[in-house]
């Protein structure tokens, strides 16, 4: 009797061990990444709903240090260094506190990454970089805190943050411009096709040195054997940027007959598009 009791207890006790009830959580966790230029940001943070509460100036009281979120800090990487605030910031993690007001949020990034919600001794000299954003009224209530990469450009974006209805954004730019130019620099000590091509498709979209762009341009297509319309495309581009229309003319309609044999009809429309506003359709 003694064995099967002994037995049983056992058995119940495996079971409780294993048996173990799962509910979702009320602050999801949500990941997410972004590339922008050349350099790639990953964004980590949970995600509280308003669950018919009044969010700011009450259960995120104003003028006190927030985590930004829920659970763990929001955390934030980036690849390469990049510009917040007017601050150099180095490729690294970095934790997002928030001091929000009726106004505007002071937001922080802060070195020490590793922390469940604050940290438990606020250290000025771990404040990397810090930006006050004027707040902005939506025309909506959102219910689940949302943060997401915003006004994307070659060379910047902006980290917005939006819950009820307020809305912030804190821009941050990236050295797309100085990895780049670094990179054409070495490319063109021995440069081919290929790197002539990309270094004068970058000064044409950019708005640099269209000369510069179209003799690139030149060098790229004498290499190449037989160019693709895609590629005849941007050398009517920069012939326009130049001013050499009698040129650009002549090399869209090249590209607008590859086009078409190709079957790909969104460059066929660009053409023509540029060849009417050229006056040659």
């Amino acid at each position: 009797m003694k064995k099967l009791l002994l037995l049983a207890v056992v058995f119940s006790a495996s079971f409780a061990m294993k048996a173990q009830v799962e509910i979702p959580k009320t602050s999801p966790f949500s990941k997410m990444e972004q590339t922008v230029g050349l350099t790639n940001v990953e964004l980590e943070y949970s995600r509280p709903g308003m669950r018919d509460r009044e969010i700011f100036g009450n259960l995120v009281p104003y003028g006190k240090v927030w985590r930004t979120g829920g659970n763990m800090n929001t955390k934030i990487t980036f690849s390469e260094d990049v510009v917040i605030g007017g601050k150099d910031v180095k490729a690294g993690s970095y934790a997002i506190y928030t001091k929000p007001t009726a106004d505007s949020w002071e937001v922080y990034f802060y070195s020490e990454s590793q922390n469940w919600g604050l940290p438990a001794k606020w250290d000025d000299s771990k404040v990397v970089a810090s930006v006050k954003a004027e707040t902005y009224k939506l025309p909506m209530k959102i219910e689940t805190f949302t943060m997401s990469f915003d006004d994307l450009t070659s060379s910047s974006a902006v980290l917005g943050m939006m819950w009820s209805d307020v809305y912030v954004g804190v821009p941050f730019t990236v050295h797309t411009d100085k990895t780049v130019s670094a990179s054409i620099d070495k490319a063109l000590n021995g440069p081919s096709a290929n790197d002539y091509y990309s270094a004068a498709t970058y000064y044409l979209e950019e708005g640099k040195d269209a000369k510069m762009a179209n003799e690139w341009m030149q060098k790229a297509m004498s290499m190449m054997k037989d160019p693709q319309f895609y590629q005849l495309r941007k050398q009517s581009l920069i012939y326009a940027a130049v001013g050499d229309k009698k040129n650009a003319i002549k090399t869209a309609k090249v590209s607008l007959a590859k086009s078409k044999e190709a079957g790909n009809m969104d460059y066929v429309k660009m053409n023509e598009d540029s060849l009417k506003e050229w006056g040659a359709l």
